[in-house]
């Protein structure tokens, strides 16, 4: 049985400019596609979140939030357990926001003015305190770094299957000149077309696949050593090396928080 808890404003949302929504979803939940007149910005707190927008696919880590833009058709499916905080704008604040769908690099000042509203059930500024802290936000937000996708992907002939592959088996350590054989290509033509695809290096591409699965294996109570191994790493301290890169803190304290 799928079990979902929302806390959500009572009020009509298009008579607000801003109101805040916090969902827990079980594994398997499933959000059909649909769109609304205000724009969201939506922060995960555990696991990834994946979602199909305008026909592009957008995952996310935490502390990346996803940026909606008004009346743009959104859907996603959890395939583990979700836990999420929106920042809903109503669509006349929204100049100065990206017209697209993206991920946006946000300062950690956001980050905590959302913990702290979620802590209390804040559903909608009344006071002259929190009307600032929205305002913020907002200037927050429009401040922020575009990024298309943490994980993006690609339809290239040759570039697919080998993203594809890594995908289904993080752990797989074949370099970039094995994989490039593997599709009957050069090493420097798969580079190109990572740079060219991705936006990235291919051992930045993987670095961040691993890291989204370190994220679940960690949250899922797997110990350091057990999550590196899992993912292909000879010892733990080349996984928290990646997992420090990629989110400033170590995986134990990421493991602790997570679990707590």
């Amino acid at each position: 049985m799928i079990e979902r808890k929302t806390y959500f404003s009572p009020l009509d949302a298009n008579d607000l400019r801003f109101f805040f929504r916090y969902e827990q979803a079980n594994a398997r939940t499933e959000y059909l596609p649909h769109s609304h007149p205000w724009g969201q910005a939506i922060f995960v707190r555990c696991n990834v979140l994946q979602m199909q927008v305008a026909g592009e696919r957008l995952l996310t880590p935490t502390a990346i939030p996803i940026w909606i833009p008004p009346d743009v058709e959104h859907a996603s499916y959890n395939h583990r357990q979700a836990h999420f905080h929106t920042l809903n704008i109503a669509a006349s604040l929204c100049d100065g926001l990206p017209e697209r769908a993206c991920l946006l690099k946000v300062s950690p000042v956001v980050q905590t003015i959302i913990e702290d509203c979620a802590a209390r059930k804040l559903l909608h500024p009344v006071s002259s305190p929190d009307w600032r802290l929205c305002e913020v936000l907002l200037d927050q937000l429009r401040l922020a770094e575009v990024q298309q996708s943490y994980l993006p992907t690609s339809r290239d002939k040759y570039l697919a299957p080998v993203l594809e592959a890594l995908e289904q088996d993080p752990a797989d350590n074949r370099s970039l000149a094995q994989w490039a054989q593997r599709v009957y290509t050069t090493e420097r033509t798969l580079s190109r077309r990572c740079r060219s695809e991705l936006g990235m290096a291919f051992s930045e591409w993987r670095q961040r696949l691993r890291f989204l699965h370190a994220i679940s294996l960690l949250e899922q109570g797997k110990s350091v050593q057990e999550a590196a191994l899992a993912l292909g790493y000879s010892s733990a301290s080349a996984m928290i090396v990646m997992f420090q890169q990629q989110s400033g803190t170590t995986p134990e304290r990421y493991r602790q928080r997570a679990l707590t």
